[in-house]
């Protein structure tokens, strides 16, 4: 086969002059070169790979790449998947079989609404660090309320869609877009233990983890003053729990009657409430960690006491429209209980009580900080509210107050003055 060269004199191919083991370039009729070579594939094996370049320096390039790699022991794919069809087999084979149902749920969306729209049709063999990082700048700027349609879908346009348009600037979380490449990362970590592709190119691309705000927590004054005013609120057992307990939303939305014993004065934690495809599901704890066997000291007794006394008397007052669940903290027709329906009730308490910027599940929060101000064994406090590692209990939850700088600050004040 022969080409001309840039004086227009026929020459022969490169694929006659390269080596054997060097691979072979070429041009083709329409004008583009290509190039192939014999390369290390996953498998062990070695088999023919061919590419396509614009000219005959950029198949060069393209070639000696992939010979490199090939020396280095980088295999290429050896199944030509597209990334839409493995994450649709890693979907259906691994993570449900792995995972809790919210997590598929949640892997579902990402997967449907991210994904495969921006990167469903590349080739698991072909994806490139550099395709994963263009994709994570283009979803942190995209305004989502543009992307989707959202305004638009609205009767009365008012931002995106309106005349004249005014960008809401919607974008997607750090937190959103950090865990879009966390599932991207998880997928292609299993076509690399599959032997599919050679290496993971996701966890060449960095995302930095999102800033979490120092969430509030009450002092012993503000959690007083909030059991105080809760004490008719038909929820007052379940306040009560999440500050001594730390217990999070879907534990007591989860928590049964039998899982309560009054006189032995403890609970386990066995299930959670959560929505899962439209409907609300009693599931398993997240972790081996949250399935705990909790003591009950007696504030938590003496207010389960009395809302089961009050729980008698709202099933008499719903029969027979009552649905026996066996739940502690339901419904006023006994069902589970919407989790939005506790927001509703918790935000008229909170400023009732006068609090400012404390969302419910900074009671656990709350509960955490205090044990630790008491002097509970952080292993001791970790166990109490279920976190997998104590890092958790350290990092996130147990912020120093300005007040306990300030005394710690003056201890040493006292010691160098």
């Amino acid at each position: 086969m022969t080409g001309k060269d840039s004086g227009g004199n026929r020459r022969r191919n490169d694929r006659s002059k390269r080596p054997n083991g060097d691979g072979s370039i070429w041009q083709r009729k329409d004008g583009r070169h290509a190039y192939a070579a014999y390369v290390l594939t996953t498998e062990g094996t070695f088999k023919r790979v061919q590419g396509y370049a614009k000219d005959r320096d950029e198949a060069r390039s393209k070639l000696n790449r992939l010979l490199a790699d090939s020396d280095r022991g980088i295999p290429v794919a050896s199944e030509n998947w597209r990334l839409d069809e493995y994450l649709a087999y890693w979907l259906e084979h691994v993570v449900k079989a792995e995972r809790r149902p919210k997590t598929v749920q949640g892997y579902e969306g990402v997967i449907r609404r991210h994904l495969v729209p921006n990167l469903g049709k590349k080739r698991l063999g072909k994806l490139t660090a550099r395709d994963i990082r263009t994709f994570i700048t283009r979803i942190r700027q995209e305004c989502q309320c543009c992307k989707n349609g959202t305004d638009s879908a609205r009767e009365q346009p008012e931002c995106c869609a309106a005349t004249p348009k005014a960008c809401c600037d919607s974008t997607l979380s750090p937190r959103m877009v950090q865990s879009i490449h966390a599932v991207l990362r998880n997928a292609l970590e299993s076509a690399t233990r599959e032997e599919i592709i050679p290496r993971n190119v996701a966890k060449l691309v960095k995302v930095s983890p999102p800033r979490y705000a120092v969430n509030r927590g009450l002092d012993v004054p503000q959690a007083k003053r909030l059991l105080k005013v809760s004490a008719d609120d038909r929820f007052h057992a379940l306040y009560v729990l999440a500050l001594c307990l730390g217990l999070r939303r879907g534990e007591l939305l989860g928590l049964r009657w039998e899982d309560v014993d009054l006189d032995a004065g403890q609970l386990e934690i066995v299930h959670t409430l959560q929505r899962i495809g439209g409907t609300l599901r009693l599931v398993p704890p997240k972790t081996h960690d949250s399935s705990r066997t909790v003591p009950l000291p007696d504030l938590c007794v003496d207010a389960l006491h009395d809302h089961r006394k009050r729980q008698f008397a709202e099933r008499s007052d719903a029969w027979p429209d009552w649905e026996e669940h066996g739940l502690v903290f339901p419904s006023r027709r006994g069902t589970p209980l919407e989790p939005d329906n506790l927001r509703r009730s918790w935000e008229p308490l909170r400023k009732k009580a006068g609090i400012d910027g404390v969302r419910f599940h900074d009671l656990r929060h709350t509960c955490v900080t205090l044990l630790l101000n008491l002097d509970v064994p952080p292993q001791i406090v970790r166990e109490i509210v279920g976190h997998s590692d104590i890092g958790v209990t350290m990092t996130i939850y147990a912020h120093a107050s300005l007040e306990d700088k300030r005394r710690a600050l003056g201890r040493l004040d006292d010691a160098l003055g």
